[in-house]
């Protein structure tokens, strides 16, 4: 089964082929990250209009990419949400009209959704499977008790982590996106800085409000003197201290078998070391970590886990719109 698969949730113009949820035949993208890295983070209306310009062009490309005619494939997937409203809705339009002008089904996917399945191009999943779900967007744990059945355990209160690094990185004069940025400079930073434990009532909850509060006020207090690969080190250890240590209490309250990470902050070299202390204290665990390509947003992901959805049964009519605040299926 060939899905054409789109994603334009936030500024990112991605079309791919996927063939039986596994094979990628084609994965196009079209980033805009130069454009707002301009304005230190996405401008809704750049970017819906960069999608206007973009979107066929893409899947004109990823058609001939995957050596195909557009007639051969068998069903189209697009992001109906979460993200953004005009970014959203530039994708939904161009499934819709290919789904009826060829009159193949259509496949809305949640967003998120397609950052976990990703990691089925690289191990098979095993259920129950717990995601550790970390983006500019999202910070969540999500426990999949069997095959597309999402249940969220904890998410954040406020900033997700990919937002906290932003905002950390805005405040220590770096570039847009942060987290790279952080993570560089973390790697030449000693232990000079602490920086407080923020506490949810919900255990499994995160939050990274007061940890960026924290940064601000430590630059403000010393100015001149702040040493950036310290704080970017202190931030960094602090906001992934929290992220492993939830994680770890997901695990001992769940009979977890195979445990994911999925999302763009996916990318961090730093997470994807402390990722491995999971295994102390569950040795039988299977772990799985994405390769770099699939960690940012792509079609390739929409196009897997279109796949699975198909199998259960998902279908779009021509009337669904974006849904900017979508829940999982």
């Amino acid at each position: 089964m060939k899905i054409c698969a789109i994603e334009t949730s936030c500024d990112e113009t991605a079309v791919a082929i996927v063939e039986d949820g596994h094979t990628v035949l084609s994965n196009i993208v079209s980033s805009q990250i130069n454009t707002h890295a301009a304005f230190g983070g996405v401008i809704p209306e750049v970017a819906s209009r960069i999608h206007i310009e973009n979107i066929s062009i893409v899947l004109e490309e990823a058609i001939k990419a995957a050596n195909l005619k557009i007639e051969e494939i068998d069903a189209f997937a697009i992001t109906q949400g979460p993200g953004l409203i005009g970014s959203l809705h530039v994708g939904l339009i161009a499934a819709k009209t290919l789904s009826w002008y060829y009159d193949k089904p259509l496949i809305p996917i949640h967003h998120i959704t397609g950052h976990i399945y990703a990691n089925q191009f690289v191990d098979k999943l095993e259920y129950p499977l717990l995601a550790l779900v970390v983006s500019g967007g999202h910070t969540e744990l999500v426990l999949l008790k069997e095959e597309y059945h999402f249940e969220i355990l904890g998410s954040t209160q406020d900033d997700a982590i990919g937002e906290a690094y932003d905002k950390v990185a805005r405040v220590m004069g770096l570039p847009y996106p942060g987290g790279p940025h952080i993570d560089r400079l973390a790697k030449d930073g000693k232990k000079n800085y602490r920086l407080p434990k923020v506490k949810t009532q919900n255990p499994l909850d995160f939050s990274f409000s007061g940890l960026k509060s924290a940064v601000l006020q430590l630059i403000q207090k010393n100015k001149e003197e702040i040493i950036k690969e310290d704080l970017a080190f202190a931030f960094q250890e602090a906001a992934l201290n929290e992220i492993i240590e939830k994680t770890k209490l997901a695990i001992s309250l769940n009979k977890v078998k195979h445990f994911v990470l999925a999302g763009g902050v996916a990318a961090n070299s730093r997470l994807r070391e402390r990722v491995n202390e999971l295994k102390i204290d569950n040795p039988d665990l299977k772990i799985t970590i994405p390769p770099m390509w699939c960690c940012t947003d792509n079609a390739a992901m929409i196009g897997a886990v279109a796949y699975v959805a198909y199998q259960h049964g998902v279908r779009g009519d021509l009337d669904i719109s974006a849904n900017p605040g979508l829940d999982y299926a």
